[in-house]
């Protein structure tokens, strides 16, 4: 018998991607402009931003705790490419209906078992909850904290009435060989 090396392939280096990605990714493909958002620093992310928005969970569990109530996905635009599903998305309380989060993700599909997957495109419920019933390991990583000023269209996502300073911040959740499972731009209401 001939003894082999077999070693494991080294793990691609995850992609730098620009601060609000994927939201501009989608207002490009509406043929918009995207609002102008400036990075700022963990330490200046105010209260009660900084709870909700510096950690390295995901924002379904924290957003829940925070308001004592489950949520639920209220799909604003969708758009399916191979095995990317990108969406721009509200998360909304189940007992308030009151939308608390404005969000843009890519997910990379087929990174998920087939249960998982058929329940992201069912578009009910946020990832973090999918990846907690599905139990697949993941691990936050903020890439951004940003501060910016809504638009019309996350005014509309968000009901709000006319522009706000809002704050967010740009996320990736990757799974235990560092493979992106989702990008996201996660933008919370005042």
């Amino acid at each position: 018998m001939k003894a082999t090396n077999e070693e494991t392939p080294p793990v691609a280096p995850r992609p730098v991607y620009s601060d609000i990605y994927p939201l501009d990714e989608s207002y490009a493909a509406r043929g918009e402009t995207a609002p102008a958002v400036d990075r700022v620093e963990a330490a200046e992310v105010p209260e009660p931003y900084h709870s909700l928005l510096v950690h390295k969970t995901d924002m379904t569990s924290t957003l829940e705790k925070f308001h004592g109530d489950t949520l639920h996905v209220e799909v604003l635009t969708r758009d399916i490419r191979e095995n990317e599903y990108c969406r721009e998305v509200a998360l909304v309380l189940d007992g308030k209906k009151k939308r608390v989060e404005f969000g843009a993700i890519k997910i990379m599909l087929d990174l998920f078992p087939a249960g998982a997957r058929e329940e992201i495109l069912r578009a009910r419920q946020p990832l973090g909850r999918i990846l907690s019933l599905f139990n697949i390991p993941f691990a936050s990583r903020p890439g951004a904290f940003l501060r910016l000023t809504s638009d019309k269209f996350i005014d509309s996502a968000l009901q709000l009435r006319g522009p706000q300073l809002l704050y967010g911040r740009r996320n990736s959740l990757v799974d235990s060989q560092e493979r992106s499972l989702a990008e996201i731009v996660e933008i919370l209401p005042p």
